[in-house]
């Protein structure tokens, strides 16, 4: 099976920036879709941006010119830069990612993180 190990979440005041990591340590073949998903308090999981290995990228809406999903594809790991952050940004992320492609945006994913807090005060 293989391992998702994020990294970079935090405490950041509003208008400010973090930048998530998520690595598949020992992985010999490429997880050619990732991605990231939030869950803030009360609310559902949402789906917040996916990558796939030829750099297709697709982002939720209310994310789109805040935050940017890029990836390494020889380190199996995609990042998430999360700029002019809000309250409303505040929830635990997770990562995601599957080897093959499928529909598009994805509706599933083979493996998760165990996920990153994310706090952003006002």
């Amino acid at each position: 099976q293989v391992q998702l190990v994020e990294s970079g979440g935090g405490l950041v005041q509003a208008g400010g920036s973090l930048r998530l990591s998520c690595a598949a340590p020992g992985t010999i073949f490429t997880l050619n879709v990732m991605g990231w998903y939030r869950q803030a308090p009360g609310k559902q999981r949402e789906a917040v941006a996916h990558i796939t290995s030829g750099g297709i990228i697709n982002y939720a809406d209310s994310v789109k010119g805040r935050f940017t999903i890029s990836r390494d594809n020889a380190k199996n790991t995609v990042y998430l830069q999360m700029n002019s952050l809000k309250p409303e940004d505040t929830g635990v992320y997770y990562c995601a990612a599957r080897i093959l492609f499928g529909s598009w945006p994805p509706r599933s994913y083979d493996y998760w993180g165990q996920g990153t807090q994310v706090t952003v005060s006002s």
